[in-house]
């Protein structure tokens, strides 16, 4: 992709509607003061595009950012956040890498500390490490998560009083769509009718409004075209659903009753 190919992506992602929401939500615990609650949480459904606004925002903001996963214990989670903030090979006991993370969080007030799939923290029972962290170096904090990720928090009474400055994600509209296949696909002329369509039928998931997007590329290279109308385009839309299972009692046979 050329120098200006990707200037114009990182634009259309910056005007997608969870990218700005996001970016609002970061901008907002940055203008308070140390002695308010500069936690926030991002939550929202899958597949809803709250990664792709997470690596956004690590970004615009210098963010430290880390995505948490399944394996991860509690000195694995400091390494990482020591790792994103330019330590190489941290070791030693976990008590001296949380100061660690204390210390160089409190050296840059207002550079943020995003944990993206925080709902692993919760199950864990990790969270409290967050929470600790947050206390001593007052820098803001971005929880994002699943939908359900306010009421696990509110587990957690010292995690839920700093966090209640939360937004919520959203499907993306038909703006975003058009944004999605400027961003990827800006060849194509795609109508405005095949993305509203794309658009109802995934419900507004970016994940798999990209999938139908790269489908609808295929099919134009393979008829030589650039447009993409909605009466030309016969292929069906991924949408995630599973396909309905035929009865099974349509290819019973039944048994001849035998002579007596």
């Amino acid at each position: 992709m050329t120098a200006s190919g990707t200037e114009n992506k990182v634009h259309n992602f910056a005007a997608l509607k969870n990218v700005a929401l996001l970016s609002g939500l970061v901008a907002e615990l940055q203008s308070m003061s140390i002695h308010e609650d500069r936690m926030g949480v991002f939550y929202g459904m899958s597949g809803w595009g709250k990664s792709r606004a997470c690596r956004y925002a690590r970004t615009k903001y210098r963010a430290v950012y880390v995505e948490v996963r399944d394996t991860w214990t509690r000195k694995y989670l400091l390494r990482s956040i020591l790792i994103e903030m330019g330590v190489n090979n941290p070791t030693g006991p976990m008590a001296a890498m949380e100061d660690h993370v204390i210390q160089l969080l409190g050296q840059e007030m207002d550079r943020p500390l995003i944990i993206d799939e925080a709902d692993k923290l919760v199950d864990k029972g990790m969270i409290e490490l967050i929470r600790s962290i947050y206390d001593a170096s007052k820098a803001p904090v971005v929880l994002v998560g699943e939908e359900v990720l306010p009421a696990k928090l509110s587990r957690t009474e010292r995690v839920a009083r700093r966090s209640e400055t939360r937004v919520a994600a959203q499907p993306c509209d038909l703006s975003d769509t058009r944004k999605l296949a400027a961003a990827f696909y800006p060849s194509l002329n795609i109508e405005d009718a095949l993305l509203e369509r794309l658009r109802a039928e995934t419900q507004g998931n970016a994940a798999r409004i990209i999938r139908n997007l790269k489908q609808f590329s295929e099919w134009a290279r393979n008829a030589g075209r650039r447009d993409v109308t909605v009466a030309e385009y016969e292929p069906p839309m991924i949408t995630g659903e599973l396909p309905v299972a035929r009865s099974s009692t349509s290819s019973i046979i039944p048994m001849r009753r035998r002579a007596s």
